[in-house]
């Protein structure tokens, strides 16, 4: 098969393990920058042009997206699918869960367990924001966030008023969620493929920070998770519509609650954590999937 890999930086430890598990099982692997990909939109002939040539007779295309530049990457994903090729996460699923908010909002409709959560908008109703939530401390996020940059955990009332009237001043988008402090600073990651989560790490943050993503210096170790944590995060990848996703999980006094659902989640994390062959799996399960015009999504919303 000849697969597509849409990622800006070909050096980065997924994108590099994606391509040397392909080869390994003798298809023709290409790193694509998806930023420099233009798109022929008028003809009845859909196309992706690259450095001036015309992408044809590519198999599938795995996504490896960036939060900064999912609207043009997704337009290329879409454009792939106009084609009829098979894209591993497609671009409704992307956009899906890139958005924060109406990522929850489905979530919380097919019942998955998560933090209680408000949003809103007027400053005139912030205590009434709060109090949806409940007693501090709180967790404030924006909305545009990524590897746990603008998450802020307000240690009382006060501080979550000034944080909100500093966000509001800068026309941000929040999220306010309440605190698991059971979590104790740790969070899972599940690595999700189809229907299984092929792997789990439990992750750390440092000493004195309730982050516990890796790029904030974090450690991980192979973790051994409940079947409801399983279950719970094979449902969120299935109701996102993504076929590989990275789901984030705390484990709370009332069972998992799920965090975020990431569609471009990194490998060498989990790779190193757990020992498994995360990107020789994504590349059996394309063997497995691929197919001619197969662009369905899963999940609604």
């Amino acid at each position: 098969m000849k697969i597509v890999v849409l990622s800006t930086n070909p050096r980065l430890y997924s994108t590099r393990r994606l391509v040397e598990a392909g080869q390994e099982r003798g298809h023709e692997v290409e790193v694509i920058n998806h930023r420099r990909c233009y798109m022929n939109i008028a003809t009845m002939r859909p196309a992706v042009h690259y450095k001036g040539h015309s992408l044809e007779d590519v198999d599938a295309v795995i996504p490896r997206i960036g939060a900064s530049v999912t609207f043009y990457g997704t337009a290329v994903v879409r454009q792939f699918e106009m084609m009829g090729v098979y894209c591993v996460n497609e671009s409704v699923a992307i956009s899906r869960s890139r958005d924060k908010l109406r990522a929850l909002q489905l979530l919380s409709r097919k019942g998955i367990g998560m933090p209680v959560t408000a949003f809103g908008a007027s400053p005139d109703d912030t205590d009434d924001l709060l109090s949806l939530v409940g007693n501090a401390p709180v967790v404030i996020k924006l909305l545009e966030g990524t590897q746990g940059v603008g998450v802020v955990l307000a240690e009382t009332r006060q501080a979550a008023e000034s944080v909100i009237e500093a966000f509001r001043g800068l026309n941000a988008n929040f999220l306010v969620q309440e605190f698991i402090k059971e979590a104790g600073g740790s969070d899972i990651r599940c690595l999700v493929i189809g229907e299984k989560v092929v792997a789990a790490m439990k992750r750390q943050g440092k000493e004195g920070e309730f982050r516990s993503n890796l790029h904030r210096g974090g450690n991980a170790q192979l973790v051994r998770i409940t079947p409801e944590e399983r279950s719970t995060a094979v449902r969120a990848a299935r109701i996102m519509g993504l076929n590989i996703a990275g789901v984030d999980l705390l484990r709370s006094n009332h069972g998992p609650v799920v965090m975020e659902v990431n569609s471009s989640p990194g490998l060498e994390g989990i790779e190193n954590a757990t020992g498994k062959d995360v990107a020789g799996l994504l590349i059996e399960f394309i063997e497995k999937n691929a197919r001619r015009g197969r662009t369905r999504t899963r999940g609604k919303g």
